[in-house]
C-alpha cells in the first residue's frame, strides 16, 4: 500500500535505538527525509548506514540531549534550516521510570521534563510553522499507564494523551492531526531490562494472547500509518499495539 509519504520531512526524537529507530528507518523507506535526534553519535551514524543499506532515504542526524533547557528550540531551529520545512513531528524519546511509593522528587522531576515537558516545548516551538502551512501530523509515542505500581513515566506520558486530545481539538482548523501510539511490551532495551533470563517467556505466555513481546517494527508500522495521507481523517486517537495485553474486562 502507498502510504503517500514520499518527499515529506519529518523530526523525530529518540531515535537511534529501539522504537524511535524502527519508525526512522520506516519512513526513510517510505521516502521520508528525517531529521533523526538523540544523544548517541555511534548509534546515529550506524542509523544512517543501515538506512541507506536498505534503500531507504539517508536521514540527518542530530545529536541533543533532549533533557537540555535549549533543546526544543535547538531542535527546532535544526530542522527548519536542514528540512526546509517539517511535515510530521514523532515525539518518541523517553525512559520508563519504575519508583517505589514514596520516590524521590528528583526522580519525579526528571521524567517531568523528558516524558512530558519536552515534548510539549518542542512540538509548540514548530507548531507556527505548522498553522501557517496549514498541515501537518504529530505523534506522540506514550506508554502502557493503566499499571498497577508506581512509574513516574506512565504518569506524564499519561498526561501526553490528554494534552494531545486537547491539541487535536484546537489543531483540525488548520489541517493539523495530533495522534498518540501506545505500545505494549516491546522487544527494545528500555523493556529487556525489566524481564531478565526467562521471565519474558513466562509473562508473555500468562498475559498476552498473542504469545510473546511485539517488536519495533511492530510500532514502526502503526507510526507510518497514522503519520501518512492515509490516515487523513484520524485525529485525537489512540492507538495500542500490544499483542491483546490491555485487559479491558476482568
Amino acid at each position: 500500500m502507498d502510504l503517500y509519504l514520499k518527499g515529506k520531512t519529518a523530526v523525530i526524537t529518540g531515535a537511534s535505538q529501539g522504537m524511535g529507530r524502527a519508525i526512522t528507518k520506516e519512513l526513510a523507506l517510505e521516502g521520508v527525509k528525517v531529521l533523526a535526534v538523540a544523544r548517541n553519535e555511534a548509534l546515529l551514524k550506524s542509523l544512517i548506514t543501515e538506512v541507506t543499506a536498505s534503500g531507504g532515504v539517508a536521514p540527518i542526524t542530530f545529536i541533543q540531549d533532549l533533557t537540555a533547557p535549549d533543546a526544543p528550540r535547538t531542535i527546532a531551529a535544526a530542522a527548519l534550516q536542514q528540512l526546509g520545512h517539517v511535515d510530521l513531528l514523532v515525539n518518541n524519546a523517553g525512559r520508563s521510570r519504575p519508583l517505589n511509593v514514596t520516590g524521590p522528587d528528583e526522580e519525579w522531576h526528571a521524567a517531568l521534563t523528558l516524558d512530558f515537558d519536552r515534548h510539549r516545548q518542542l512540538t509548540q516551538q514548530l507548531l507556527p510553522h505548522f498553522m501557517e502551512r496549514k498541515q501537518g501530523s504529530i505523534l506522540n509515542v506514550i506508554s502502557t499507564y493503566e499499571l498497577r505500581s508506581i512509574n513516574a513515566s506512565a504518569v506524564f506520558k499519561a498526561g501526553v494523551v490528554v494534552w494531545s486530545k486537547q491539541l487535536a481539538g484546537e489543531l483540525g482548523k488548520y489541517g493539523i492531526r495530533v495522534n498518540c501510539l501506545q505500545p505494549g511490551l516491546i522487544d527494545t532495551e528500555n523493556i529487556r531490562r525489566f524481564f531478565p533470563g526467562d521471565e519474558r517467556r513466562q509473562f508473555a505466555e500468562k498475559e498476552i494472547p498473542l504469545g510473546d513481546f511485539g517488536e519495533a517494527a511492530d510500532i514502526a508500522n502503526m507510526a507510518a500509518f497514522l503519520l501518512s495521507p492515509r490516515a487523513k481523517y484520524i485525529t485525537g486517537s489512540v492507538a495500542v499495539v500490544d499483542g491483546g495485553w490491555r485487559h479491558y474486562a476482568f
